[in-house]
């Protein structure tokens, strides 16, 4: 900043001046004021207020504010980007000239603005880049003039150029991943460099390959890794290890999954007893297998979960042992970790135990298969069905009896049944998305959700009962501001929704959500009120499952896929074996608190990951239907335009210039409202469409309005 500049900044910081103001007060040539004037104007440091000019958002000298804050950048736009802090206090604006070429997932030191352009917001510059992140993925472009570009996935309208030297062979289009190489003050002066070719960016398969390479995702294991894992190839259990074990291999015990799953880590085992029922959920012993300190552990904490999408599986675990020793395949001897429940006539628990065991599943069942032997249709023939579960065929009836009476009290409580669509993308031989339909929950997904979650619940009651360092699936309240918003969404839905107090209790919800079930109104219901809860989350703390109502819950039932449950497998273990309450804390209390913050976070990442990908899968159908008409249903309102719902769960974009002659009026993000014509749509109400663009490496869709 020159002297000048400086001065000028001073003398607006006393109080704002017109510029003959200031030039009265600094005595300096009218021509040169207004030139250093403007370009301070030009680059943030004044501000235009009311005739009078004022510090701008890139005057960043706030005392009252730490010199920097760490934050990470999680946003990146052309013209703007968002800082979130890692002391977890929230987001930071940062306008596109105070990024100073900051990169998504960089680490870096944020100035506070001491006069943010929106009063009370927080904004800021980014003062310094201390780790950052050369990592991307994107597709190939032309920039403004011409040359060959790369735009980072995520990031519209931020074009690097790509160096001559291993851009060989890339086209336009195409998905890659790349490295930036040079690093300037703006965006525009980065240079990257292509280190991997996926393809054309008209198939999804290969936009997903580019964003499991974007986001770091673990794909291959380390060689140590599956060294260990040969170790397990075509394993059979240990009978020493069997003999020290309580004999299950007697009962009825069976699995209940979809047809193509292939790492089943839970059976289920049912008998009705003269006073209730004697439930059992055997899971896969993994921890077993998968010790502390061995390379298998390091590796899975490290993934924390499997990731899923389309036909594909990401495993946290090498197929050795998710699908082989640790899968509980039929007619094979397995050792497992059973939730032995004694449950009273009504389905309450009355008393439970854990066990290590041995079991041998007697069958693979299908969810598909078992709703269709609980709930027969007229005329189905169902003889190769029954002879297929001859071996558990009268646990059923029962199983169904316990899961209606689970339900009941599942319903008295509060519990809420949020409707979610879920989609089951139908793939071809060749990797391509050739149909979608809406993935429907029967009889015995729920059946088998209810089983698992009495399972869930003993073991979360035995670590808190026990007081021993655990890993819970926790659910906290949703705080006062967002059911504020909440309740002007279901006001503006035409619903009187008075809560008794600021937050409501589930059973008020739960009310809510079955009022409007299968209503036009649902989906802004039932989605406004998924958006005002809390994210779910693992932690040290018994804090309770706020959705659920359940003052117990951890996840026990999936140690093939998801971490947490491994960790209180290897945790209850020790219990069982008579470890005090003293040594447990000494042992787990790190490691509880470690698997806790590592497991949120990948799952965080997972979540995302599949959500975005499915999104390129359904692109890439729909691409294969433009010009088709359909009616969906508004699930989303926005000034820029709505999103509209087909019914086999695939959103599109319709802007609001379509809709709207005049400027258009949004009221609570539930309603759009055209003032010229009086035409208004609503959440919920349908909307005829024609699909007008897919593009599939954005996993966008955009649909144009048929008028009706």
């Amino acid at each position: 900043m020159t002297p000048l500049q400086k001065s000028i900044l001073n003398a607006v910081k006393r109080r704002p001046m017109t510029l003959r103001e200031i030039q009265n007060n600094l005595q300096v040539d009218n021509s040169r004021l207004r030139t250093t004037v403007s370009a301070m104007v030009a680059t943030g440091e004044l501000s235009m207020r009311n005739g009078t000019y004022v510090p701008g958002f890139a005057t960043y000298e706030n005392a009252a504010a730490p010199n920097t804050i760490p934050c990470t950048l999680v946003k990146l736009a052309a013209r703007f980007g968002f800082a979130s802090r890692d002391d977890g206090e929230g987001d930071i604006f940062i306008p596109g000239r105070a990024l100073h070429g900051a990169m998504p997932n960089d680490k870096i030191n944020v100035k506070l603005f001491d006069h943010p352009r929106v009063e009370g917001s927080s904004e800021g510059e980014v003062v310094e880049v201390t780790v950052p992140n050369n990592r991307f993925a994107g597709t190939v472009c032309l920039s403004e003039d011409g040359r060959m570009a790369v735009e980072p996935d995520g990031c519209r309208d931020v074009k690097f150029l790509l160096a001559k030297q291993g851009s060989e062979g890339v086209h336009l289009g195409d998905k890659v991943g790349f490295l930036i190489t040079h690093r300037g003050n703006r965006h525009s002066d980065h240079r990257a460099a292509v280190v991997e070719k996926f393809g054309s960016s008209d198939y999804a398969s290969e936009c997903a390959k580019a964003i499991l390479y974007g986001r770091s995702v673990r794909q291959e294991f380390p060689p140590e890794v599956l060294e260990e894992a040969r170790a397990y190839d075509n394993a059979t259990i240990d009978p020493a290890e069997a003999a020290k074990r309580l004999d299950l291999r007697g009962i009825p015990i069976f699995t209940i999954d979809s047809a193509e799953t292939k790492d089943i880590d839970d059976a289920i085992s049912l008998q009705k007893l003269d006073d209730g029922y004697e439930l059992g959920v055997h899971i896969a012993d993994v921890s077993h297998y998968v010790r502390p300190g061995s390379a298998l552990n390091e590796e899975a904490f490290e993934r924390a979960t499997s990731i899923y999408y389309a036909d594909k599986v990401i495993p946290m675990l090498p197929t050795q042992l998710s699908n082989g020793i640790c899968s509980l395949n039929e007619g094979e001897d397995r050792l497992a970790f059973s939730c032995l429940m004694r449950l009273d006539e009504n389905g309450e628990i009355r008393s439970y135990k854990f066990v290590k065991s041995v079991i041998c599943s007697r069958v693979k069942g299908v969810y598909k298969e078992i709703n269709a032997l609980l709930e027969p249709e007229e005329g189905v023939d169902l003889t190769d069905l029954k002879t297929k579960y001859e071996a558990v065929l009268d646990q059923l009836p029962t199983m169904d009896e316990l899961y209606r009476k689970r339900l009941v009290l599942r319903k008295a409580r509060g519990a809420m049944d949020i409707e979610s669509n879920e989609a089951k993308l139908v793939m071809d031989e060749n990797g391509r998305c050739i149909d979608i339909v809406k993935r429907d929950r029967g009889t015995s997904e729920c059946m088998i959700e209810e089983f698992m979650l009495l399972a869930n619940q003993c073991a979360a009651n035995a670590g808190r009962t026990n007081k021993a360092p655990f890993v819970y699936r926790v659910h906290e309240a949703p705080d006062a501001e967002k059911m504020e918003k909440l309740s002007a969404t279901l006001l503006a839905c035409g619903l009187n929704a008075k809560f008794k107090n600021p937050i409501p209790t589930q059973l008020e919800l739960a009310a809510l959500l079955d009022e409007t079930r299968g209503q036009p109104i649902q989906i802004p219901v039932h989605t406004g009120i998924l958006r005002s809860m809390q994210k779910a989350r693992y932690a040290p703390q018994p804090l309770g499952h706020y959705g659920l109502v359940l003052a117990d819950y951890a996840h026990f039932t999936s140690p093939i896929r998801r971490y947490p449950d491994l960790a209180i497998h290897r945790i209850l273990t020790e219990m069982l074996n008579g470890v005090s309450a003293s040594q447990l804390q000494r042992d787990f209390n790190e490691f509880a608190q470690q698997a806790s913050e590592k497991s949120s976070k990948q799952e965080v990442a997972a979540v995302r990951i599949e959500r975005d990908v499915e999104d390129l899968y359904k692109a890439e159908y729909m691409h294969n239907h433009l010009g088709e008409v359909y009616t969906g249903t508004v699930a989303g309102i926005t000034p820029r335009g709505v999103f509209v719902e087909l019914d086999n769960t695939v959103e599109g974009f319709v802007p609001a210039a379509q809709l709207c002659k005049g400027e258009p009026q949004v009221i609570d993000g539930v309603s759009m409202l055209d003032p010229l014509t009086g035409k208004s749509w609503m959440l919920g109400s349908s909307m005829k469409i024609r699909v007008a663009a897919a593009d599939v490496a954005l996993g966008r869709i955009d649909f144009e309005y048929m008028v009706e």
